[in-house]
């Protein structure tokens, strides 16, 4: 083999002189020491008589396995790693650490144990376009922990929300997966967040797989906006109302918007003033914070005038305490849905219409209501455009203080103090209405002390009137 590369090398040279072309390349590599030395390994190993240690030694060298090795290992030495990533956009942020998530997740739930359809996506490498379409802008209408979700393809990725928070949908072409981001935070980076039609298949299957409980909700207080009798320890006379009407965050029916679309609206002079709604549990204030409250300016202040069935008192004047009616005219207005809230105290209805709130919206002043939690509902219209303040009261030590010399009115007209019992009343309503109504909420105030509480709610006012705030999209479209 070596005799005949020699008399090859000396043809070649002769057309190497010659300038034939691809003769010197072929020439270059025959003269080559590396290729000299293997032919002569190969004359050897030719030669010489073959044994049995040498024939196993071929039969390994040439098995797909070993070849499969010095494969990988010219791989890895040649670091010729794949997938090759695209590389990072270049509108991330400076001051932020980019991260990508490249995971492959193996646990011990096997496709072949999956029920319904299984769908995977193949996203080519490239550079997507950008949608020019406006942005989303939703708020929450539930919590969401992607590291409680077995269905996110990548936990990591994932971006969890609470209820009332307001999030930005930048992508939603997938009809499992959106990608978000929170407003209140834009310089994140976006995560992934399930899709109006996932959360809310979500919250079903989660609804359907509790156990049958006993109503747990809020009841809706007889006496309505008379808070001083919210405490009082009688016997259950109050109205039932069905689970289907009265649940927000637990019954079937509200797993219809997981999601609420809003925008940001910034109030013209010329428009209403928006309804400011407090909320909050017995005890805690909100009949007294609001009083004190309109105090404060009684010529731009003021709570709208109650209907009542009850007869009037000598020293009372139609539409100034109260609108007396009679009860067939306060039951059409029921039927009508003319109330925001009613209730019976002691025999006589009580209840404050939407069209008396009007009268004071209509009269360029600041109306202010509190309502029961169950109520809130009936009052977000784009007529009204309330902004929801919850009360919530302060810690139990500072209701000791504030509340020492404080008494609840019973039924017997029997002035009672205040009992240990009866703060944890008031903080277990408080903990119930944060579960079942949060998303409501347009701000949080600490009721710890009645004049600080009236300076704090006079500021939360003055900006939901001339500052830009997030409300459904649906109050736009029904004034345009």
């Amino acid at each position: 083999l070596s005799q005949i590369l020699t008399l090859v090398v000396e043809e070649l040279g002769l057309f190497y002189h010659r300038d034939i072309n691809g003769i010197g390349l072929l020439y270059s590599l025959l003269q080559a020491p590396w290729l000299q030395s293997l032919l002569k390994v190969a004359d050897v190993l030719r030669e010489s008589p073959s044994s049995s240690d040498s024939r196993e030694l071929r039969h390994l060298l040439r098995g797909p396995h070993f070849k499969a090795l010095l494969s990988a290992h010219d791989t890895v030495a040649q670091k010729d790693f794949e997938p090759v990533l695209p590389p990072l956009p270049e509108n991330i942020p400076e001051n932020e650490e980019a991260m990508r998530i490249v995971c492959l997740v193996k646990n011990k739930q096997p496709l072949v144990h999956s029920e319904g359809t299984i769908i995977f996506k193949l996203i080519p490498i490239g550079d997507r376009t950008v949608s020019s379409h406006t942005m989303l802008f939703v708020r929450a209408m539930a919590d969401y922990w992607p590291q409680q979700d077995a269905a996110i393809p990548c936990a990591d990725a994932g971006l969890p929300f609470k209820r009332g928070e307001i999030l930005q949908i930048v992508d939603q072409s997938d009809s499992m997966w959106w990608q978000a981001r929170k407003a209140s935070d834009s310089s994140r980076c976006a995560g992934l967040i399930p899709s109006n039609h996932l959360l809310k298949r979500k919250q079903r299957e989660f609804w359907w797989s509790q156990p049958f409980m006993s109503h747990s909700c809020l009841k809706a207080s007889q006496s309505g906006f008379r808070r001083s009798m919210r405490l009082c320890r009688r016997k259950s006379h109050s109205i039932q109302f069905s689970c289907y009407s009265r649940c927000p965050s637990s019954c079937y029916h509200t797993l219809a918007a997981p999601y609420e679309e809003v925008v940001r609206y910034q109030r013209r002079p010329c428009d209403r003033h928006r309804l400011i709604v407090l909320v909050g549990p017995s005890g805690v204030g909100v009949n007294e914070l609001r009083k004190q409250f309109i105090r404060l300016n009684p010529s731009m202040f003021h709570s709208p005038v109650p209907h009542t069935t009850r007869h009037k008192k000598s020293y009372e004047e139609n539409g100034r305490e109260y609108f007396f009616v009679s009860k067939e005219t306060f039951e059409s207005m029921v039927y009508s849905h003319s109330f925001l809230e009613y209730g019976e105290y002691k025999g006589h209805m009580y209840g404050t219409s939407t069209d008396t709130v009007k009268e004071v919206l209509d009269a360029g002043k600041i109306c202010i209501i509190d309502l029961e939690p169950q109520g809130i509902m009936g009052a977000r219209t784009h007529e009204l455009k309330p902004y929801v303040i919850f009360i919530k009261p302060p810690s139990r030590t500072c209701m000791r203080q504030t509340r020492r010399n404080a008494s609840i009115l019973t039924d017997y007209y029997v002035n009672l103090k205040y009992k240990e019992e009866d703060f944890q009343e008031i903080e277990e309503s408080a903990a119930k209405m944060e579960e079942q109504f949060s998303q409501f909420f347009n701000q949080v105030l600490v009721n710890d002390d009645l004049h600080s509480a009236s300076v704090q709610l006079l500021s939360i006012v003055r900006r939901a009137q001339d500052e830009p705030q997030w409300i459904p999209a649906a109050w736009i479209c029904s004034d345009s």
